[in-house]
């Protein structure tokens, strides 16, 4: 929804948002549903109900719970019961340095400082670790933005008795928190607040009148930050960029002016705006965004517009280069189908509204931003969070080179008449295992962001999929392939539950780049061999039918599984007695773990 896209307006949002709430439910698309519970030191309504449509709007249909005002620590260390039964899917802490318990005065001495620091940290980390003990789920926690006043002046960050100095320092010990506890994410306000204008955000008026901990109207900058976090914790945020080039990547066209002639470097003040954007680009590839090119041009003219000297993003920097002369949303959507992404993962970059226009009608959740003005470029694709970081793994490291070995593999499959022999080419190598602690951060985060290979779509937190990994009542593979072309990395996850002789499956899912490539065949063979190990009958499996997941409708069928239920919505169970089993994958070498030592 347009208004509610990044720079959107806030005056508007804040007065239409009841209306702009029916037109988003008004919308029959499939949303994830999730329970939120705010504990608040301030008035969360307003906060709570903006945060909701900006939630809508990015496919998660939330619920709430909120604790009466400022009573957060005593909801979070003593729940009552409706919050018992609430079980959120995550917890917001919604408090600002207002609910900063004490704070240095000018006669206090460094070892006074010191034990109030330990204090009021120790305060906050016992709320945390019974939120997460009692609930096992996210938590998101605010960090603090700076007081309204510096009673020391300028001396206030620099000396330890200075507010500034020791909300900068409580700062710190949040992060450093952070950092070493999973399923746990600073919603960074300081940095919102400092953005928006520190004297705007702390007008004293609403606090003092309603217990505001911020003016009414930087409520939806700071419900749209909120909701980025929760977006990409549920697996919600875009995969890849689409780029156009001629006054995008560059200023000018190249086509016309030729590639000598385009504005990029340091030559002037637009060649540098295009050599910074260049940069932040290239630095969100490093972070595994998948690039690609979206530019009506000849593709000659475009390879050599990207290889100008003073560029930072070369030809190698993309996986897809889209250079002709067809219509936009026509190669979006080729570039999704090569990709195995859904075209809604897809943001397209473009400095012509028209263009813009067009591939939004066309294609359906495809994001394609306001690009006015190169200056505002880097500003306007940061703020918009479609890629907001939430779990990094060394696969997202190395996400393009994968992909781009994808593109090679297809053009090699070309070459052979007969698929098998292509597979068999590829010399794929698997380990396929119990899971291991060093890839449960990858296991939860594919169970987050897969939804087409996925067939019961069942979302993990990291506590979760955590205590599945400790418990005995579980079988649990991961699978990672290999071939000539590089590492894909881990593909693919199966959970089952083990209730007597049968296996229920909980999840399975596995990553669309190594799709037809006979992967899921070697999971079920080695799910199989589990099972006899551990005297295991019968494997019975779920398919839950969402809007992106038709292509595992039959599934278990192809396995081999026997259908002996279907619902009128679609829902299916099969069941495969695995007694005369015969393995299934002919092209792929399989190992354990012991690979790995």
């Amino acid at each position: 929804m347009i208004e509610l896209e990044y720079p959107f307006d806030s005056a508007y949002i804040m007065k239409k948002r009841k209306s702009i709430k029916r037109t988003l439910l008004s919308d029959s698309s499939s949303r994830l549903k999730k329970k939120i519970a705010v504990l608040g030191g301030s008035t969360t309504n307003d906060i709570v109900s903006v945060m909701e449509l900006f939630l809508l709007n990015m496919g998660i249909e939330p619920t709430f719970y909120q604790s009466e005002y400022a009573q957060y620590w005593q909801d979070a260390m003593f729940p009552d019961e409706e919050l018992k039964s609430f079980q959120p899917d995550i917890v917001f802490i919604h408090t600002t340095y207002r609910n900063i318990s004490a704070f240095p005065t000018t006669s206090d001495k460094p070892e006074d400082v010191e034990n109030m620091l330990e204090s009021e940290f120790d305060r906050f980390k016992q709320m945390w670790t019974a939120v997460s003990e009692r609930f096992k789920c996210p938590i998101i926690q605010n960090n603090f933005e700076m007081p309204l006043y510096r009673l020391m002046g300028n001396k206030d960050c620099s000396d330890y008795r200075g507010r500034e100095n020791f909300i900068s320092r409580l700062n710190m010990k949040f992060y450093e928190y952070s950092m070493e506890t999973s399923n746990f994410y600073i919603n960074d306000i300081n940095y919102i607040s400092a953005s928006y204008g520190l004297k705007k955000w702390l007008d004293p008026l609403y606090w003092n009148m309603y217990k505001y901990a911020l003016c009414f109207e930087a409520i939806p900058e700071f419900a749209f930050n909120t909701a980025n976090i929760v977006k990409s914790v549920f697996g919600k945020n875009k995969k890849a960029l689409a780029l156009d080039l001629d006054n995008t990547l560059w200023g000018g066209v190249v086509g016309d002016d030729g590639a000598e002639h385009i504005q990029i470097g340091q030559e002037t003040g637009v060649a540098q705006s295009y050599f910074e954007f260049q940069s932040y680009i290239k630095a969100q590839k490093d972070l595994g965004v998948m690039l690609t090119v979206c530019s009506k041009n000849d593709e000659e003219n475009a390879v050599a517009g990207l290889n100008h000297p003073e560029g930072v993003l070369k030809p190698d920097d993309f996986i897809i280069i889209k250079a002709n002369w067809e219509n936009k949303d026509r190669n979006i959507a080729d570039t999704a189908a090569q990709l195995n992404i859904l075209p809604e993962s897809i943001v397209f970059v473009d400095d012509n509204p028209a263009e813009r226009e067009i591939v939004k009608a066309q294609i359906k959740g495809v994001a394609a931003p306001k690009m006015d003005g190169v200056e505002n470029y880097i500003q306007t694709l940061d703020r918009s969070g479609f890629f907001e970081v939430t779990t990094f793994s060394e696969d997202d490291l190395k996400r393009n080179e994968m992909y781009k070995a994808n593109v090679q593999r297809a053009a090699r499959q070309a070459t052979f008449d007969n698929y098998e022999d292509y597979l068999l080419s590829l010399d794929m190598n698997a380990v396929i295992d119990d899971f291991t602690p060093m890839y449960i951060q990858r296991i939860t985060q594919l169970s987050n962001k897969s939804n087409q290979f996925n067939v019961t779509t069942k979302r993990y937190t990291a506590a979760q999929m955590e205590d599945v990994f400790a418990s005995e009542d579980y079988i649990r593979l991961y699978g990672k392939l290999t071939d000539k072309f590089g590492d894909n990395g881990v593909v693919s996850v199966v959970i089952g539950k083990k209730r007597e002789n049968t296996l229920h499956i909980d999840l399975w899912l596995m990553s669309c780049r190594v799709l037809k490539r006979d992967m899921e065949f070697a999971m079920l063979d080695t799910l199989v061999s589990k099972c006899r190990q551990q005297g295991i009958g019968t494997i019975r499996g779920y398919y839950y039918p969402t809007a992106k997941n038709s292509m595992v409708k039959t599934l278990f069928g192809t396995f081999g599984f026997e259908k002996i239920e279907e619902d009128d919505s679609g829902n299916t169970v099969w069941e495969l007695n695995i007694e005369n089993y015969q393995n299934k994958n002919h092209v792929i070498n399989v190992h354990g773990n012991e690979s790995l030592q």
